[in-house]
C-alpha cells in the first residue's frame, strides 16, 4: 500500500520545515472511494476506533471493530457497501487507524470492487 498521492514524504516535510502544512493536509485524507461513497479517516479524531463514510449529503462514523454506526446514518444500500467494504478491509483500516493516530501518512484502501 502506498501513501496517499500528493503528500510529500516525511523526509521531504523535514527538509523543507513544512510540517505544519503537511499535517494540514493529511487532517482529512481519503482513504478509499467506491460508487460515490468517500470513507475518510480524520488524525485528530479519538476512539473507539473508527472511520467516516460520506454518501451524497449523507454521513456516518463507522466503528471499524464492528461496523456498527456510531453516529449519522447512510442510506440502507450504501451502508452495506460500506459494511462490505470494511469487513474485508478490517486489518489496513486499523493499521490506518495506528497511523492516524501517530499522525502519519495514511495508506489507500482498495475500494469495493
Amino acid at each position: 500500500m502506498a501513501p496517499l498521492y500528493g503528500r510529500p514524504s516525511e523526509d521531504e516535510v523535514a527538509a523543507k520545515g513544512e510540517r505544519s502544512t503537511a499535517v494540514y493536509r493529511a487532517a482529512m485524507p481519503e482513504i478509499s472511494r467506491f460508487f460515490g461513497i468517500v470513507i475518510t479517516m480524520y488524525q485528530d479524531d479519538h476512539g473507539p476506533p473508527h472511520f467516516h463514510a460520506r454518501y451524497g449529503e449523507f454521513q456516518a462514523r463507522v466503528a471499524i471493530a464492528d461496523c456498527e454506526v456510531l453516529a449519522g446514518s447512510l442510506p440502507p444500500r450504501a451502508l452495506g457497501m460500506v459494511v462490505e467494504w470494511a469487513t474485508s478491509h478490517r486489518g489496513e483500516l486499523e493499521h490506518d487507524w495506528r497511523l492516524a493516530t501517530s499522525r502519519l501518512p495514511l495508506d489507500r484502501i482498495d475500494p469495493l470492487r
